[in-house]
């Protein structure tokens, strides 16, 4: 009993410290135990990237032909576009006789290969078509493509068309889209025995007149059913020659509902499929609820690869689909014989590898104890080791502790690279970031100078403009008072006339100055004086109190400032009247302005005066918002300059000064002045300091 028992320890113990029993089971071991396994794998997981590969495939297929159902629907709405922008079309309307229009309209159906082609009034009513046997007499209004045209843009959408819209149309549509059903396996029962609606790829297109105005519209179709032009080009799209290999074939069908109305599947003897139904699984999925069919498919006679989508009419309603497909039994025949080919590969593979591994096992001792004896040498020198005890006694153990501390002198190796490279890292970094700040300031300093001579070059053209308008506004003012006087009680007719003139004129004379004061801001700078800035906003709002109070605006007025500002009073008045104004005009019907003023104290900048304007008007837009201080950029269409900021900007900024701006859309605008009480002048800046 003891020598039973003692047995398998016995087997264990050798086979724990023999290298010949443990190469003796991995020999044995691929055959009996990793060849069934690795054909499992092999099967499972290629079976799954068989139904990867051909779903990846249909669901390509089916987006390439859904771009091209696309651009056939574009197409048709650009053809009737271009039709509709004819000059020859716009120089007969609207006082063409209708029957004449007839044949230009057939030219352009045929040019654009539509099925018919209809030119209505602004009403949506039909005055001539193509073919002009007979015209609705009903206003078109009501389809979703014509309305749009109406109101002034071309559109194209897929719409059903019943058999009366049809033959109101042209009786010959109503024949083609007649379809009688036939009895397709596994179909949704219906009751209905044919089709008669139409599947209308349906545009429309504005006509407008030289001077813009609409004048009437053309309307156009092409019909899917029986188009068998469509899924046949479709089919030559997506499934080009050579495309399928293994004597697949490809196939491309459009559905109205699920009825086959344009398809290129064939039943027998070469007749296409039409009037053959969709299962009733594939009609759940795309009609009812509006998912992507990519799986096999039942398709009249066998199984294809099937790709479906829902085809959406101008309601987002469901009202066909789209489909293509290839035969899958080719692809499955030929899995099949891969994979048996396969196996057979495996198991030969591996009962020869099995037995030359048995023979040739003992020329695998010598160089492992050989190697054993070179790595005992080898740590003579060494005290501990890496991974520590092992299982294992045999030579492959002693080789598992040396590939540990080879492993420790690569990981070693490798953190003083890392630590090298970390150390480039940071190098590369800081002479990026030295180069960004070089190649900023470059980009800086080349903007000032092209704003540079941007602004001399506009100054010598003000200063000219300037001296040619000023003294000719200055004679009309003159002549206009020579003229009031002379005239004198026989002016009053015309007195309010002679007004306006006077005002536009000083006016024109304004607008020079500010072009000036914008180009040679130096020529225009005042004598500075110690400035109360609460007195000069209360001056302020004395001038613009007519504005506050006509657009009924609330005033909210805080003067906290106690310290005192060196600067031009007239300049800052002007500055203040320009923020005032601009917050008056932002809210034409009312609301609040506020003025606030406060002392302030920075340890980089020094001291002096924050004054605040802010109003609650409408705000300003983000990208508005980083060019107001632009010169000639202005919100105001028609009014304005675009100047008066400009102008404030550099008015503070020559006392060394700086105003800021900020809002939000709908919740008004904030415009804020930083003034220096001991002004800190700019070197390109003329100055003149009080007397």
């Amino acid at each position: 009993m003891p020598s039973i028992l003692a047995w398998p320890r016995r087997l264990a113990d050798r086979f724990a410290g023999s290298v010949r029993a443990k190469l003796l089971a991995l020999v044995l071991a691929p055959l009996c135990l990793g060849v069934p396994v690795l054909l499992g794998l092999v099967w499972t997981w290629g079976d799954e990237a068989y139904h990867r590969l051909l779903s990846f495939k249909i669901d390509s297929d089916l987006v390439s032909a859904h771009e091209y159902f696309d651009r056939v629907k574009q197409g048709i709405s650009h053809d009737l576009q271009a039709q509709a922008g004819s000059a020859r079309l716009v120089a007969r309307l609207p006082a063409s006789d209708p029957a004449r229009l007839g044949p230009v309209l057939a030219a352009m159906a045929a040019t654009s290969g539509l099925d018919y082609l209809l030119l209505l009034d602004r009403d949506g009513h039909a005055i001539a078509g193509s073919p002009a046997s007979a015209l609705p007499k009903a206003s078109r209004e009501n389809w979703p493509a014509v309305a749009s045209a109406i109101a002034g843009s071309a559109r194209s959408t897929v719409e059903v068309f019943s058999p009366e819209a049809l033959a109101s149309i042209d009786p010959a549509l109503r024949r083609r889209a007649y379809l009688p059903l036939l009895a397709t396996p596994a179909a949704t029962p219906d009751t209905r025995s044919r089709e008669e609606r139409g599947l209308m790829i349906h545009a429309a297109a504005p006509v407008f007149n030289e001077h813009g105005l609409l004048i009437g519209v053309l309307e156009g179709g092409v019909l899917l059913n029986g188009n068998l032009g469509i899924v046949d080009r479709i089919n030559a799209i997506v499934y080009r020659e050579g495309s399928l290999p293994l004597d697949s074939r490809g196939t491309s069908t459009l559905f109205l509902g699920d009825t086959r109305i344009a398809t290129n599947v064939r039943l027998f003897e070469g007749e296409r499929a039409l009037g053959t139904r969709v299962s009733a699984a594939v009609r759940k999925q795309v009609l009812e609820e509006g998912r992507t069919w990519h799986d096999l498919a039942f398709v009249v006679s066998d199984y294809y690869v099937s790709g479906y989508e829902p085809i959406l009419d101008s309601h987002g309603e469901r009202v066909g689909m789209l489909y293509v497909g290839f035969l899958e039994a080719p692809f499955r025949a030929a899995r099949e014989r891969a994979m048996g080919t396969l196996f057979l590969i495996f198991v030969v593979v591996s009962a020869i590898g099995s037995m030359l591994s048995l023979r040739w096992a003992r020329s695998v001792f010598r160089p492992i104890e050989r190697m054993n004896s070179v790595i005992q040498r080898i740590e003579g020198g060494e005290v501990a080791a890496r991974v520590g005890p092992v299982a294992s006694r045999d030579e492959i153990g002693r080789l598992a502790v040396e590939f540990d501390h080879l492993l420790d002198t690569q990981v070693a190796r490798q953190e003083e690279l890392r630590r090298w490279a970390d150390e480039l890292d940071g190098k590369v970094a800081e002479r990026t970031a030295e180069l960004a700040a070089t190649n900023a300031s470059l980009r800086e300093a080349q903007q000032q100078l092209v704003m540079s001579d941007k602004l001399a070059a506009i100054g010598e053209l003000t200063a000219g403009v300037a001296h040619e308008i000023n003294n000719p506004v200055a004679v009309i003012q003159g002549n206009l008072d020579v003229l009031a006087d002379t005239l004198g009680e026989a002016a009053r007719p015309v007195r309010e006339e002679i007004r306006l003139i006077h005002q536009q004129a000083d006016r024109i004379r304004q607008i020079v100055t500010r072009l000036l004061q914008f180009a040679r801001p130096g020529d225009f700078a005042g004598y500075m004086e110690s400035v109360n800035v609460n007195e000069v906003i209360n001056d302020c709002l004395v001038l613009t109190r007519h504005n506050l109070d006509h657009r009924n605006i609330t005033l909210e007025r805080r003067l906290d400032a106690e310290s005192r500002v060196e600067i031009n009073r007239g300049e800052l008045q002007q500055v203040l009247i320009n923020l005032i104004v601009n917050a008056t005009q932002a809210m034409p019907d009312g609301g609040r302005l506020s003025l606030l003023s406060a002392d302030w104290t920075e340890p980089a900048q020094g001291t002096g005066v924050r004054i605040t304007v802010r109003d609650s008007g409408q705000g300003i837009a983000p990208q508005d918002l980083e060019r107001i201080f632009d010169p000639f950029f202005t919100t105001k269409k028609g009014k304005g300059t675009g100047l008066g900021l400009s102008i404030s900007r550099t008015l503070i900024q020559r006392y060394g000064g700086r105003i800021s701006a900020a809002s939000l859309p709908g919740e008004g605008a904030e415009f804020i002045l930083w003034l220096r009480c001991t002004p800190e002048f700019e070197a390109h800046r003329s100055h003149k300091p009080a007397a």
